[in-house]
């Protein structure tokens, strides 16, 4: 046995270590934490300052007792995970379950390199208390404010729902944004551009720079237009310049990958985790954006080597938040002459952006020249500009520019043409369109973070648990949506003589955006109107404040929590007395003009719905129940769009006939399908089930099948590898058998080389699952699981003892321990 034991969090990261430390170190993984509270209610003692009942987790037990053991038997224990709050909680519950002195070694590093190691293990400290109560304090905070609020939205709103601290104000922001969008008038003006004949074939694009608020004012100035002489007025050129971003924070990596890549916010931090612990990055959870002193020497000998010394301008960047409590450095490569690494295309692409950034952060400004160009009109004192650009040097451009969250905030920089003072311009045509003014942006993703980090709600690191935990609990939904149709009019001046059309465009297409459901809205109604401080933006930011406070030792956390429980109980107390017809769960929307029926709109177990007629006595007529399109909510939907719900179809419904047999539209667990000779193909999420007709429903069977033939890649052991679409993703076929393309992999990119990677894949781990099977009884198998190997009999798990050798199982071994495990008791059915 090894002398000495390093602990860290995670396999990847233990892997990598193990390899620069010698053979006197043995480096384990934890697993992440081993300890947390316990479910039930009374995890934390309210009355004795809300101390805290931890537990070893039911999963980890094993590896507690397997960290005991190695601990035991090694002269020196040095704990090693992360460096930030989280980290030094797991290092503290690890002490404690391992039954470790206080003084055991803590290290830190922020960069998985050979140095940093080497380093830390040279400058040892113990676990910082102070870090543990702060992160304790979040805990505990935050299971009180869920274990209390939760049954209250049961009986006040809908049962099964929860609440969270920084979950509510994430889901308030998305509901604010909603209702600023319901609320929005849209209003219409006109924006004059010209567009001027050069030499040589080139074009002039001018414009007015201000819209007319009317058609008659937009028509009234082309008809001064009309023989006018157009003349370059005035010419300015301008030297400008444009500087770096600084290098990423978790924040901006999380924004910037959304942005760029298309990577949601939990993708981006599972791709950087995996990058950090292969030692590529630096520590990925940070709100610094500083670079260290051997960072910037080896940046500056990557630039100075790739594009030259000119190209070099260091900076030293400050983080803005005082209260920036992660890793002191920003998210950087490791090594800078690396411009890329990552197992995968998704991490390779991850990598590439983080070292862009980082070495763009280290390079000169870009040097430009910005000329405005005005035209003069001889019929009237208006003036058209022309604006361009030109680069003069590159600098950091060479390498990256980052983006922006709206897309008409995208700088689409022209060159100008060579223009002269009193130069005389030939207007081939000049337009009046009409334009409308565009409600906020829904939130996407990493607009959704730059808002949490701009309100202090949160840290970066909770970002990513939060907007899955939002979506995953249905008071969100991230998807597209298809946008609407409209007319403008546009007055075109050419040749002397104005012309008039009516065009059409399309408005309020929504890519990947987040969208507050009926129950989202009901819940934060709630919680505003009873409950401010969980969704004060103020008092969110606050708690991150005294959260911070504590991780200096300058206040108690538990003195913390009494001052916020205090409150907050006897407005949990206060609460019972909302009677729930008020909480807008339910709205009576009118009466049915052909029956005479109340239309009413109501949240249901599976979605929101609108009902026709009263709940159902002993003798009277049932009620009729219409389920909300998934753009409709409860708390805005009209009587007008709840009598078009019930004047559509009911499903199913059948279409039309195909090839001789009925195409039938239906809804299941799953979302709407289509039926057709016994098989289901799913609605795409852009059809309305309602009103897909039978020309469209024949597309989308023909496209089905069309996909399930797939295209050949190539042939692999005398038989043909296909590629197709289905219900689960992209996939190849070989040999009758399906395998799933790995996640961002498309048909388009999939090679012949990594078919057969994939199918080989697949193939050796099902070899690996099956430790044993027995030929005179199939049902009963040995088999590798996430948490070792179990024994399958039938459709039940049995465990194996530790003092059994898996592979040396006989039937009859398998057979008597599945005897002696009692059968697990039935579910009771729910009603």
């Amino acid at each position: 046995m090894s002398k000495n034991l390093v602990i860290v969090e995670s396999p990847a990261k233990a892997k990598t270590i193990e390899g620069y430390l010698g053979k006197d170190f043995t480096v384990k993984s934890s697993y992440g934490h081993v300890r947390d509270l316990p479910k039930e209610n009374d995890a934390i003692d309210i009355k004795n300052g809300f101390k805290p009942t931890y537990i070893i987790s039911p999963e980890k037990i094993k590896v507690v007792n397997e960290l005991k053991a190695l601990a035991k038997s090694s002269d020196e224990v040095w704990l090693a995970t992360d460096d930030d709050r989280e980290g030094e909680s797991i290092s503290w519950h690890l002490k404690e379950a391992l039954g470790l002195a206080d003084n055991t070694k803590r290290i830190v590093f922020r960069e998985i390199t050979k140095k940093a190691i080497q380093n830390a293990i040279q400058n040892p400290r113990t676990i910082d208390v102070d870090l543990v109560n702060a992160q304790q304090a979040r805990r505990v905070l935050d299971r009180l404010i869920g274990f209390e609020l939760s049954p209250v939205l049961w009986s006040k709103v809908k049962k099964g729902l929860s609440a969270g601290r920084v979950q509510s104000v994430a889901v308030r922001i998305i509901v604010e944004r909603e209702r600023e969008i319901e609320n929005f008038d849209s209003k219409s003006s006109f924006k004059i551009v010209a567009l001027f004949n050069l030499k040589g074939g080139k074009v002039l694009q001018a414009e007015l720079p201000k819209n007319f608020e009317t058609e008659v004012q937009a028509k009234t100035f082309l008809e001064k237009c009309i023989g006018a002489e157009f003349k370059i007025k005035n010419l300015e050129t301008k030297p400008a310049k444009k500087s770096p971003a600084p290098p990423f924070t978790t924040s901006t990596l999380q924004q910037e990958a959304s942005r760029k890549l298309g990577y949601s916010v939990a993708s981006t931090m599972s791709y950087a985790q995996k990058l950090y612990e292969a030692g590529k990055i630096s520590y990925m959870r940070t709100d610094s954006t500083s670079l260290s002193e051997d960072a910037v020497i080896n940046a500056t000998a990557a630039i100075t080597s790739a594009y030259g010394a000119e190209f070099v301008q260091n900076r030293v960047y400050k983080t803005k938040d005082e209260n920036a409590q992660e890793a002191h450095e920003a998210i950087r490569p490791t090594d800078f002459s690396a411009n890329t690494a990552g197992a995968d295309i998704k991490e390779k692409r991850l990598y590439e952006l983080i070292w862009k950034r980082a070495i763009a952060s280290q390079m000169a400004d870009a040097q430009l020249e910005r000329t405005t160009a005005t035209v003069g009109i001889s019929t009237t004192q208006e003036d058209l500009i022309a604006q361009g650009e030109v680069i003069k040097f590159e600098g950091f451009l060479k390498v990256y520019l980052e983006g922006k969250d709206d897309e008409d905030d995208e700088e689409n920089s022209k060159m100008l043409p060579p223009l002269n003072i009193g130069q005389i311009l030939d207007l081939d045509l000049m337009k009046g369109t009409e334009r409308f003014s565009r409600p906020p942006a829904r939130y996407t993703e990493a607009s959704l973070v730059k808002a949490l980090e701009e309100k202090g709600v949160g840290r970066p690191s909770t970002y990513a648990p939060t907007i899955s935990t939002i979506i995953k609990r249905e008071y969100v939904v991230k998807e597209d949506r298809d946008g609407k149709e409209r007319s403008f009019k546009e007055m075109i001046l050419k040749d002397g003589k104005i012309s008039e059309k009516v065009g059409k465009e399309t408005y309020g297409t929504e890519k990947s955006k987040l969208f507050p459901t009926s129950v989202g809205m009901v819940v934060n109604d709630f919680l505003v109107d009873n409950f401010k401080n969980v969704v004060d933006f103020k008092f969110t930011a606050d708690v991150e404040d005294e959260f911070d406070e504590i991780a200096k030792g300058k206040i108690e956390w538990s003195e913390m929590i009494g001052n916020f429980y205090q409150g907050f109980h006897q407005t949990i107390e206060d609460s019972k007395g909302v009677d729930r017809n008020t909480v807008g769960s339910s709205r009576d929307l009118g009466i049915d003009p052909k029956t005479g029926k109340p239309i009413s709109v109501r949240l249901g177990k599976f979605g929101p719905y609108v009902q026709l007629g009263e709940q159902k006595t002993k003798d009277e007529e049932k009620p009729q129940f219409f389920n909300l399109k998934k753009d409709q909510l409860v708390t805005t939907i009209t009587l007008e769009e709840a009598l078009a719900l019930i004047e559509l179809p009911k499903l199913p419904r059948e279409v039309g006939f195909f090839e001789d047999k009925p195409m039938i539209i239906g809804a299941g667990k799953m979302g709407p399908y289509i039926k057709h000779d016994d098989k289901y193909t799913s609605l795409p999420p852009t059809e309305d089930p309602f009103t897909v007709t039978e020309a469209r429903a024949i597309e989308i069977v023909l496209e089905k099948r069309q996909a399930d033939v797939g295209s050949a890649i190539g042939i692999f052991e005398e038989e043909p590898i296909t590629s197709g679409k289905g219900r689960f993703g992209p996939y190849v076929k070989h040999g009758g058998k399906f395998y799933s393309l790995g996640r961002g992999e498309t048909l388009e990119t999939i090679t012949f080389d990594r078919a057969v990677e994939i199918i080989n894949a697949k193939r050796n781990a099902e070899a690996n699952k099956y430790l044993k099977e027995f030929p005179e009884n199939d049902t009963i198998k040995v088999l590798n699981g996430m948490y070792g190997p179990y024994i399958q009999i039938g459709k039940r798990n049995v465990k194996i003892p530790k003092d059994m050798v898996p592979a040396d199982l006989t039937l009859e071994d398998c057979i008597r321990l599945g005897e002696e495990t009692p059968a697990p008791a039935a579910r009771g059915r729910k009603k």
